[in-house]
């Protein structure tokens, strides 16, 4: 029988289950959420022909389904990963000379917050060939070295770049002025309290860091921290790409404790940032 169920917490995996569940249940399953999350599952049941409705509650979505959809055969290109692609992005920011594009990139609005931030960040970034694919906008980005300046991100963002935060930190450190992102609490929960986590990464390298309450505030003076300190991972790969795209910014490098585990979410990473170091303008496959 179909469901009606309102998410306890934003989770675009539980919401996923539950649609994915929908599919074998005659008449309509109904997932409410008070914060809207990915919907990756929604554009691809419409891409296979289910109907899915979304409609805006507040700050979130409801999301109704209509059970077993006769669902038909469709090719599907899978867009490049916006949080993998995060690390080269800031690295071509943060590293004089560097010219990047980055291929075939997801850019569906629910994952763009890090770009929307950087852009108003000032940072040189161009989105070239935007088109629909598989049901997703996809695009190339056009990135170049530049300035960086502090921002304010609201907490309503958060959703849509949760895990981008610890690069955006990065970032920040090498921006002038103060950036402060609101709302981290979620953070805490992560593969680590990535929240200290990432404040720790930037202050063993010389960056003024503080955590007020739920957020993450860092003082920028318009250039990369001095480096030289060692960063204690904790076993999350994000937070190691986030101090190997720093240590290529700084003047004395970047130390981590271990980066065995970045090929959960990035094989290859290591050696990829490495060939990039090399070549001031390339081209990446997100």
């Amino acid at each position: 029988m179909p469901l009606a169920v309102t998410t306890p917490v934003p989770s675009a995996q539980v919401k996923s289950a539950l649609l994915l569940f929908g599919l074998h249940a005659p008449g309509e399953t109904v997932v409410e959420e008070n914060e809207a999350t990915r919907d990756h599952t929604e554009a691809m049941l419409r891409h296979f022909g289910a109907r899915v409705a979304v409609e805006a509650v507040g700050a979130g979505r409801r999301i109704t389904l209509a059970g077993q959809p006769e669902l038909r055969a469709r090719d599907v290109e899978v867009p490049g990963d916006p949080s993998s692609a995060a690390f080269p992005l800031v690295a071509a920011l943060l590293v004089p000379g560097s010219r990047v594009t980055i291929r075939e990139l997801g850019l569906n609005p629910l994952r763009t917050g890090l770009l929307t931030t950087l852009l108003e960040m000032g940072a040189a970034i161009t989105v070239e060939n935007q088109r629909e694919a598989g049901g997703e906008i996809v695009g190339d980005l056009a990135v170049a070295h530049g300035p960086l300046h502090g921002v304010d991100v609201p907490y309503e963002r958060a959703p849509s770049m949760i895990d981008e935060y610890p690069v955006l930190a990065v970032a920040a450190a090498c921006a002038t002025g103060t950036t402060r992102m609101r709302g981290l609490a979620e953070l805490r929960v992560k593969e680590s309290d990535r929240l200290a986590a990432t404040a720790a990464l930037l202050a063993a390298n010389g960056a003024r860091v503080e955590i007020d309450g739920d957020d993450l505030v860092v003082h920028g003076t318009g250039r990369p921290p001095a480096g030289g300190g060692m960063v204690a991972t904790q076993m999350d790969h994000r937070l190691a790409m986030s101090a190997l795209v720093l240590g290529l910014a700084t003047d004395a490098p970047v130390a981590v404790d271990d980066t065995s585990f970045i090929d959960t979410s990035f094989p290859g990473f290591v050696a990829l940032m490495n060939r990039l170091a090399g070549e001031p303008e390339a081209l990446v496959p997100a």
